[in-house]
């Protein structure tokens, strides 16, 4: 195809959008629609898994150390741990920082007995974090495993709530695959809903197309305009998502920059409107090209 030839088919596809009128607004306002309602399933979906990383990320294991452990006894298990795969952090708790954190809990009558005898009866305690949070059991078993090794068993005991927490990752993981479900689903169900729009602004103009055909165009002669206007309609579209979603968004996240703190935290807008931009706008070429190039198929064969 030379320059000329393509130029043509661009000024002819740009023309067919506004010939058509009407029918061009239908295609377009369809295609709002559609992405609309995906790119808000997947902003919803995306939100979702977060809060369901924050969740997960909340879940640590506490490691409770005999109350008689001896200190290279304690450094070493430390080192021990820390040297595991799976562990992203680990922070010691002196039985003084415990005795603290529980006066800020239960108060102070609550510690006050134990002050005035000079006794301390919780023991030092390791907090670990894992860098996969369904990992925990396992990495629980591995640091119990450790008085195996002993003789003086340094760890009296291992809790990470279990039951709980399994539960817990089952939920968290509910959640990602009935949002994959969803986007996936809205996906399919936007691009038929919009190919068929396209498809009745192109059967309404089956006579030109069988014209064409007789006067000896070629069937890549009639295609392109086709092409041209199907992926103008369907970026304009797209385009047209973009300013309602992210507009959107972005006053949702002004609205619940007071609440959402105390649940979960709401993506930033500057975090992802790059890629969303990219994934809706390449959705809105896609589906506005495989329309076109699918419904013009059958009039072809004239």
């Amino acid at each position: 195809m030379n320059f000329n030839t393509l130029l043509r088919h661009l000024r002819e596809g740009t023309k067919d959008v506004f010939r058509n009128g009407w029918m061009s607004v239908a295609s377009m306002l369809s295609i709002v629609v559609s992405l609309s309602l995906l790119g808000v399933a997947l902003l919803l979906v995306l939100n979702l898994d977060r809060a369901a990383d924050e969740v997960d990320k909340q879940v640590e294991i506490s490691v409770y150390l005999n109350l008689d452990i001896e200190q290279g006894q304690r450094e070493a298990v430390e080192q021990e741990i820390r040297n595991m795969p799976e562990v992203q952090e680990l922070t010691f708790v002196s039985k003084q920082e415990g005795l603290e954190a529980m006066r800020e809990t239960l108060g102070d009558a609550m510690v006050k007995g134990y002050e005035e005898t000079g006794t301390n009866p919780l023991p030092d305690m390791f907090k670990v974090q894992v860098i996969e949070a369904t990992t925990v059991p396992f990495v629980a078993d591995k640091i119990s495993a450790l008085n195996d090794s002993n003789p003086n068993e340094p760890i009296y005991e291992v809790d990470y709530g279990k039951g709980t927490a399994e539960r817990l990752f089952q939920w968290t993981q509910t959640i990602r695959v009935v949002g994959l479900l969803l986007v996936v689903g809205l996906g399919v169900m936007a691009m038929f809903l919009i190919a068929n729009t396209i498809k009745v602004t192109i059967i309404a103009r089956r006579r030109e197309i069988a014209i064409m055909k007789l006067v000896g165009a070629t069937n890549r002669f009639i295609r392109w305009p086709f092409f041209i206007e199907g992926v103008l309609v369907g970026m304009t579209g797209a385009a047209l998502t973009l300013a309602i979603v992210l507009y959107g968004y972005f006053r949702v996240q002004l609205a619940a920059a007071d609440w959402s703190s105390a649940l979960f935290t709401l993506i930033p807008l500057q975090e992802i409107w790059l890629w969303f931009s990219i994934l809706i706008l390449g959705l809105g070429f896609l589906i506005g090209a495989w329309g076109s190039t699918i419904s013009i198929r059958k009039f072809l064969k004239v």
